[in-house]
């Protein structure tokens, strides 16, 4: 809206979705990932296997691995890479988890590495414990 006017002004940012068959189906009504403007924005992603769509069972550090590799399926459809992440937000169902993170994501990312956020959560989609997304400027 613009200062002093009643009426709304439409704006219309071109957006391109981006898929990938590499990486598990949305599980609701958004994409795994926006172009627009050059910069890239990926949707949460949970360790859920692409093929099957069930939840990777086992220990923790298996479900933030499980997450990247699907983030980074998404960036590749995308013409892009987790190397190209400026920011990314981990959730977690318990924040013991926390260091389990910084060595995994050191297989991921390499310096400089992005910024990030880390929440604690009460729970997450499907139950799992982890969920991670990113803002990629390639």
């Amino acid at each position: 809206m613009l200062f002093g006017s009643a009426e709304p002004v439409a704006r219309s940012i071109k957006k391109e979705m981006v898929h990938t068959k590499n990486a598990p189906e949305a599980i609701g009504p958004y994409s795994q990932g926006i172009q627009a403007r050059g910069v890239i924005y990926l949707s949460g992603q949970i360790a859920l296997d692409p093929e099957t769509m069930e939840l990777v069972k086992g220990a923790p550090e298996e479900q933030v691995q499980q997450s990247l590799k699907n983030l980074s399926a998404v960036a590749e459809a995308a013409g892009a890479s987790l190397g190209d992440a400026v920011k990314i937000t981990v959730y977690l169902t318990d924040l013991s988890f926390f260091p389990l993170v910084n060595e995994v994501m050191e297989e991921f990312f390499a310096k400089p590495y992005p910024a990030r956020v880390a929440i604690g959560v009460s729970e997450l989609p499907r139950g799992a414990l982890v969920e991670v997304d990113a803002i990629l400027v390639p």
